[in-house]
C-alpha cells in the first residue's frame, strides 16, 4: 500500500539521517510510531480499530529541525500532511480559524496525493487523447478518411497519396511524428479551455463558519453550466492543460473521494507547531492569557478522536497521528491541560545545535546549503567549492553569532552564507564570466565575515 510496508524503524531513521543532522531520540520515535501504522493495519480487525496512535510533543528551541523531521516522515510514508501553527487558532466565538480547519486541510492534501497517483494510472491514455486534440488543431481531419486509404498510407508510407483523404490522413501521421519529437513545441495553437465558473460568493448579516461557505460556493458552482473558451496557446502551453483536463474525465472523483478520506483517516500526520503559544504559563506573567485554554479545549477533541464534515465526506481523527512542536522557552509542557498533556505521551527534546553539528549540515545532507549554491551557479556555469576549513569557519561564525546575539538554529546558516555570497552572486556573470572556478576558502570567510561576531551591535542586525 505504501514504503511502510518495506520500511523498517532503522532504515526510516537512516532516510532521515539523509536530511536532518543529529536528534536521534527524535528520529527514533517517530520512526517507531510511523512503523506502527503498518504494524495496525496488519492485526485483526476487532484490535485494530482499539489501537492508537501515540502522539509526540517535541521539545526545542527554533531551527533544530522539529518541522523537518515531520515533513520528511509524512514524505517517505507517501502520507497526507498538514502543518498548522496553533497561534493561529482561536476558541469558537471568537474571530479566526477553528480548529477543525486543519482536519480539512488533512483531507485536502490526501486528496491531493490520491489525484496524483490515479493521474499516473491514466497518463497513456490521456497523453493519446491530448495529441489527438493538438493534432485537430494542427491538421483538422477530413469528414471521412476510409480503412482502405488508411491501409495504403500505412503500406506505402513514402508513396504520393493520390486522394484528398489520403493527403490529409498522411500529412496528420507526419505532424504526429514531429509532435513526438518535440519539434512543434513552440507553435501555437487555438484550443477550447474550459472557464472558471467559480463564483466569488459574499454573505451578508450573520457570520457563516468556514465549512458552509465552501459547500454553498461548490453548490452554486455546480449549478452554473460549463463554459468553454478559446485560447491561443504554444503547444507545450496546450499540452499542460489538456493533460489536467483529459486526466480529470479519466478519473472517477467519488472514488479519489473514498479513498483520500480513508488514506487521511489511516496514514495522515497533523504536525501542530508552536503549541507552547497556547499554553497559560500558570506561573504568573507573559502578558494577558487570551482565550489560550479555549483553543486547548477545542482542540482536546480532535486529538482525541471526533468525526469532522469536510467538503469531501466525513473523517474520523481516531488513528491520525498527531505531532506537536514548540520551544517551551516561556511556558512548560506542564502548563498545557492535562487532557491535552495525556494526548501526547511521548515527549522527546531535541538538541540544541553544536558548532560540529553546524559543520555537519554544511557539508552532509542531500539539499546542503552549500550544494545548493553549487548548483545555482552551476546554472551560469561557474564552478563553486568550499575548502573543509572554510566549513568549519562558517559553522564557528554561525554558531557564535547563535550564543552571542538569539539562538535560531539551523536557520543562522542561510543568512550567514547568504552575507558572504552575496557580492559573488551579484558579480557572475558580469565580472566573474563563466566556466570560471570559484573556490571559498578560511580567509575569504574571515574577510567577509571576521567582524560580525566581534561587532555585537553589527551582529544584531543579522537575522
Amino acid at each position: 500500500m505504501t514504503n511502510l510496508d518495506v520500511l523498517t524503524p532503522k532504515q526510516i531513521v537512516e532516510e532521515l539521517d539523509k536530511h536532518i543532522i543529529g536528534q536521534h531520540d527524535a528520529k527514533k520515535n517517530v520512526a517507531i510510531a510511523l512503523r506502527n501504522r503498518w504494524r495496525r493495519m496488519n492485526t485483526p480487525a476487532d484490535i485494530q480499530k482499539e489501537i492508537t496512535p501515540n502522539n509526540i510533543l517535541m521539545i526545542g528551541s527554533t531551527g533544530v529541525g522539529k518541522t523537518e523531521i515531520a515533513r520528511r516522515l509524512a514524505k517517505l510514508a507517501d502520507a497526507p500532511f498538514t502543518k498548522v501553527e496553533a497561534s493561529k487558532f482561536t476558541e469558537v466565538g471568537y474571530v479566526g480559524r477553528d480548529v477543525e480547519s486543519m482536519v480539512r486541510d488533512l483531507v485536502e492534501s490526501s486528496v491531493h496525493l490520491v489525484q496524483l497517483s490515479k493521474k499516473e494510472a491514466v497518463k497513456d491514455k490521456a497523453t493519446e487523447a491530448v495529441e489527438e486534440i493538438i493534432l485537430e488543431a494542427l491538421v483538422p481531419a477530413m469528414p471521412k478518411v476510409s480503412k482502405k486509404a488508411k491501409a495504403e498510407v500505412a503500406a506505402n508510407p513514402d508513396a504520393m497519396p493520390v486522394s484528398d483523404e489520403e493527403l490529409n490522413h498522411k500529412t496528420r501521421e507526419l505532424f504526429r511524428e514531429k509532435l513526438r519529437r518535440g519539434e512543434l513545441e513552440h507553435r501555437k495553437i487555438e484550443i477550447d479551455v474550459k472557464a472558471s465558473n467559480s463564483p466569488n460568493i459574499g454573505v451578508m448579516g450573520g457570520p457563516i463558519d468556514e465549512m458552509s461557505m465552501m459547500n454553498i460556493q461548490e453548490m452554486i458552482g455546480g449549478m452554473i453550466p460549463k463554459k468553454q473558451k478559446k485560447r491561443k496557446l504554444t503547444i507545450a502551453e496546450a499540452r499542460k492543460i489538456l493533460m489536467e483536463e483529459e486526466s480529470s474525465k479519466l478519473i472517477d472523483m467519488d472514488e479519489v473521494k473514498e479513498e483520500a478520506i480513508r488514506k487521511a483517516e489511516n496514514l495522515g500526520i497533523i504536525f501542530i507547531d508552536e503549541i507552547d503559544k497556547i499554553a497559560s504559563n500558570r506561573s504568573g506573567g507573559g502578558g494577558p492569557d487570551v482565550s489560550r485554554e479555549g483553543v486547548q479545549r477545542d482542540l482536546l477533541p480532535i486529538v482525541e478522536g471526533s468525526t469532522v464534515n469536510t467538503k469531501y465526506g466525513v473523517i474520523n481523527t481516531d488513528h491520525v497521528l498527531f505531532i506537536a512542536a514548540g520551544a517551551f522557552h516561556v511556558s512548560k509542557p506542564s502548563d498545557l491541560i492535562p487532557e491535552l498533556q495525556g494526548r501526547f505521551p511521548i515527549r522527546v527534546e531535541l538538541q540544541s545545535l553544536r558548532e560540529e553539528d553546524f559543520y555537519r549540515i554544511l557539508k552532509e545532507p542531500k539539499g546542503a546549503l552549500t550544494k545548493q549554491y553549487e548548483a545555482l551557479l552551476a546554472s551560469e556555469n561557474v564552478e563553486l567549492s568550499f575548502n573543509d576549513d572554510a566549513l568549519q569557519e562558517i559553522a564557528s561564525i554561525a554558531y557564535n553569532v547563535n550564543t552571542e546575539v538569539e539562538n535560531i538554529g539551523a536557520r543562522r546558516l542561510q543568512t550567514v552564507m547568504s552575507h558572504l555570497l552575496n557580492d559573488l552572486m551579484f558579480d557572475i556573470p558580469d565580472v566573474i564570466t563563466p566556466n570560471a572556478k570559484v573556490v571559498v576558502t578560511k580567509e575569504l570567510v574571515k574577510e567577509r565575515l571576521g567582524g560580525l561576531v566581534k561587532n555585537r551591535d553589527l551582529s544584531q542586525f543579522i537575522l
